[in-house]
């Protein structure tokens, strides 16, 4: 008796699979569009347009199916699966980039200007988003996305917190306002401070919220600035992972009623795909992912978040993003800005402006 789920966990992954899949058709089609937008508009990215498709579609979806719930329900398992579980396997792919000796390489260099600013970046998501009265995962969704690393950060945080489509959908399109500004204004402050090509990839790494708009801007300052831009933002990704942990361990003793956690209860929180996260970072390490297969990692990646955003979009409460209003808008302006600010001095002050 006790080996009957064995048995029967093939038929029951072929039911849930037959569950899923005319909602994950869906949001494969949406992500394959915002793919080849993407690739057409490398500043936009896929993440952006596979969330404003699937926001639209939501809007269509809702008046189409009032009559038709039948229909409604068979897509939406397949939905809801890709704005979950796909976004923690995108979080595990990502590994995927990093190797460990670059991570120490360009993490020496660069960590006093990743901790200052994400310091700066959370302590004043927390006093600023208070002080604005927005809503306390909203915010802690606009923190870690202009503190980290944008839309994959906010990918890795929202199912920690577990927060609703909506909400994440809003800290996506505040954030990506704010990497099209950076690609148009950080070259510029950067010829301004007449910074050399190393140092402007460290800012850009270290100031630019998604990989697209660092590609874009330090691209436009020089291949020079791009090469390391790159891997300090890919470093900086490796914040996703404390940050995580901690976000975990305070849902957690908000949920017990400030019931002591002991250590094997804080282990039992790191998220899963964390886990998975650092595995394919250390195998990567290695080498043992040869150039191909990691390519195709790579951009899978890409697709999966694409999906999980697409499913998000999808999801979304179009009124509680009008309920939202202008703050969260200007908490992501003012975080930038911040962030922006404090990655100058720390340059500054630890390696001089070169």
């Amino acid at each position: 008796m006790q080996f009957s789920p064995a048995r029967t966990l093939p038929r029951r992954l072929a039911r849930h699979g037959v569950d899923v899949l005319p909602g994950v058709v869906v949001t494969a089609t949406v992500a394959t569009v915002s793919t080849m937008i993407g690739s057409a508009a490398p500043v936009i990215g896929s993440a952006v347009p596979a969330i404003v498709i699937g926001v639209l579609l939501s809007l269509l979806r809702r008046r189409a199916m009032a009559g038709h719930q039948k229909a409604d329900a068979r897509l939406q398992p397949g939905i809801t699966y890709s704005g979950k579980f796909l976004l923690q396997l995108a979080v595990v792919v990502l590994g995927a980039q990093l190797s460990m000796s670059r991570i120490v390489e360009v993490g020496l260099e660069s960590l006093p200007v990743m901790l200052v600013s994400l310091t700066v970046c959370l302590v004043g998501a927390w006093l600023i988003g208070r002080a604005l009265g927005v809503e306390r995962k909203l915010t802690t969704l606009i923190g870690v996305g202009t503190g980290i690393c944008g839309a994959s950060a906010i990918a890795a945080v929202s199912p920690v917190i577990a927060a609703a489509g909506a909400e994440i959908a809003y800290a996506v399109s505040t954030i990506f306002l704010f990497n099209i500004l950076a690609v148009v204004l950080f070259p510029l402050l950067g010829h301004l401070l007449q910074l050399d090509p190393h140092t402007f990839g460290l800012l850009a790494g270290t100031a630019i919220n998604d990989t697209s708009s660092v590609v874009a801007a330090a691209s436009v300052y020089g291949t020079a600035a791009l090469g390391f831009a790159v891997v300090v933002k890919l470093v900086r990704t490796l914040m996703i992972i404390p940050i995580s942990v901690g976000l975990s361990v305070m849902e957690a003793r908000r949920s017990a009623g400030g019931h002591r956690l002991t250590g094997r209860r804080i282990l039992h929180l790191v998220p899963w795909f964390l886990v998975g996260f650092i595995v394919v970072a250390v195998v990567n390490s290695f080498g043992v992912i040869p150039d191909g297969p990691r390519e195709f990692l790579v951009h899978a990646s890409v697709f999966l978040i694409a999906m999980a955003l697409a499913g998000i979009g999808l999801s979304t409460d179009i009124p509680a993003l009008r309920r939202a209003g202008w703050r969260p808008l200007a908490l992501g302006g003012i975080l930038w800005a911040l962030v922006t600010a404090a990655s100058v001095a720390t340059i500054a002050l630890t390696s001089g402006m070169r």
